[in-house]
């Protein structure tokens, strides 16, 4: 469900997206050190689409930002890190109610280079529909012998220069000032805080938000980062032909025909299955994604693009030329930072991706509007709410109670993805789309509140086969019971 996104932020709006080389992942089964098995060939002598070098080149736009003046001795009210879909939104939304604003970022006229996807329903509700550059009025998911789904759920890709043209435009004229540096150090006073960028320059604020993604070190957190990864490997491709509908994008395809022959890839897709994720633009112009729902520790880079370049030779999709490819790793669940702390983040490192998806973009945005109406509450009014009831204000209005115990019940689903094997994940998701459109939209949506997530489960477990209801017994009582306890401990 992680292409279910793509967060991006962000697809599944994947999320802000961490870039890295392949040295920086775990080892696994599949690549680790002492392996013994036979290493993986792929055995087509055809040319793969894994010698072709990416045409694209980093983008920049050419608005004409208003940059803080470092002669200049002021105060503003909230500090924004990162100029990503999370830190553009919360500073246009903010500065719309006359709080001063800074956004700092080292390149904040760079352009965003992951590919995001969302439900179009989501971006309409945000009047952001304009920024979807291609739209399908439906969805497809090949769960293997022969069984398809068709979802009648309209599915975008988001055009990233408009939407951060828009957000750039939107924050300008709200008075948003921007400075173009990486933050060194945060020191937090009692009514202030000070940040430090690498160039010795300090900016105060009332309020700091850290949008810069998962590796910010400023975040407070006191549990242990227990992430499942989801993994990707995509390239929007100019190619001969394919064989995909162009009415309909494909949300994940769990085949393995491609695998016949290829007996270690296979057996280790058995384990931890990979899809392809397809948002067919026309004949012969595709972007393709191999990916890896979720897993722990993460699958390796080069496991993921053989098998996409298996899956590609079966289909007949031959590539001429890549335009771009995409490398992503999305951690996943998690705890939540610690709640409330000096800073206050936003966006990957606040805990919005959905820990059952990778969905994170759509979410992010939203919850942008609902975190300004906090923050202007505090420092938008006469009374100027600062300290440490502003940081428990802000905080709960990120995080209500009611969305806290949602997420524990999402990160139980991905526990739950974790073990199951290709078998499992295709029988788990055929009940899953069975569901009511309200329940399985509102799963992947992040809208359920923990009641109708019980519903939810209940249903699941009717629609679900009796190989699939032992699975979820007898692999899963260890993750539920941990969703239980901390239920229970935030009810208490």
């Amino acid at each position: 469900m992680a292409t279910f996104l793509r967060c991006p932020m962000f697809s599944p709006f994947k999320a802000p997206i961490i870039k890295a080389p392949p040295n920086l992942y775990p080892l696994t089964e599949t690549n680790s050190r002492k392996q013994t098995k036979p290493r993986t060939r792929i055995t087509s002598t055809l040319k793969s689409f894994l010698d072709l070098k990416p045409e694209s080149k980093p983008e920049f736009s050419t608005f004409d930002l208003p940059f803080h003046d470092k002669s200049e001795r002021v105060k503003y009210d909230v500090i924004i890190i990162g100029a990503g879909p999370a830190g553009l939104r919360l500073a246009e939304r903010v500065s719309g109610y006359g709080i001063r604003v800074c956004c700092i970022d080292s390149s904040p006229l760079s352009m965003w280079p992951n590919n995001y996807g969302v439900w179009v329903d989501e971006f309409q509700s945000l009047g952001l529909e304009d920024c979807l550059d291609k739209t399908w009025p439906m969805t497809t998911i090949f769960l293997g012998d022969q069984r398809t789904k068709y979802l009648d759920r309209p599915y975008g890709r988001v055009n990233r220069k408009d939407l951060k043209t828009k957000l750039l435009e939107k924050s300008v004229l709200n008075g948003v000032k921007f400075f173009e540096s990486k933050v060194w150090n945060i020191e937090h006073q009692e009514f202030e805080s000070m940040v430090i960028c690498e160039d010795g320059v300090e900016l105060k604020g009332s309020l700091v938000v850290d949008a810069s993604g998962f590796r910010s070190p400023f975040v407070q957190f006191n549990e242990s980062r227990n992430y499942g990864y989801q993994i990707a490997h995509g390239i929007l491709s100019e190619v001969d032909e394919h064989p995909f509908d162009l009415d309909k994008m494909v949300l994940m395809d769990w085949r393995d025909d491609h695998l016949g022959n290829e007996p270690v890839l296979r057996g280790n897709n058995n384990k931890h299955p990979t899809f392809l994720y397809a948002m067919p633009f026309s004949s012969n112009l595709i972007f393709l994604e191999e990916t890896s729902l979720v897993s722990r520790p993460a699958l390796s880079y080069t496991e993921v693009k053989n098998r996409m370049v298996a899956r590609l030779r079966h289909l007949g999709i031959k590539v001429k030329r890549v335009i771009e490819d995409e490398k992503c790793l999305i951690p996943m669940g998690g705890p939540l930072p610690i709640i409330p702390q000096s800073i206050l983040c936003h966006g990957a490192t606040s805990g919005l991706v959905h820990p059952s998806t990778g969905y994170m973009v759509a979410q992010t945005l939203a919850r942008s509007t609902l975190l300004a109406d906090v923050i202007a509450e505090c420092l938008g009014s006469t009374r100027m709410i600062r300290g440490s009831q502003m940081h428990q204000r802000v905080w709960n209005g990120l995080w209500p109670m009611d969305k806290r115990c949602s997420r524990e019940y999402y990160r139980f689903g991905m526990e739950t993805l974790l073990k199951l094997d290709l078998k499992g994940t295709r029988k788990f998701f055929h009940a899953f789309f069975d569901l009511d459109p309200y329940y399985w939209q509102g799963f992947l949506s992040s809208r359920l509140n923990i009641m109708e997530l019980g519903m939810l489960s209940l249903s699941l477990f009717s629609y679900a086969s009796n190989s699939t209801r032992i699975d979820i017994v007898t692999k899963c009582p260890l993750p539920l019971a941990r969703m239980i306890r901390k239920l229970v401990n935030s009810a208490i």
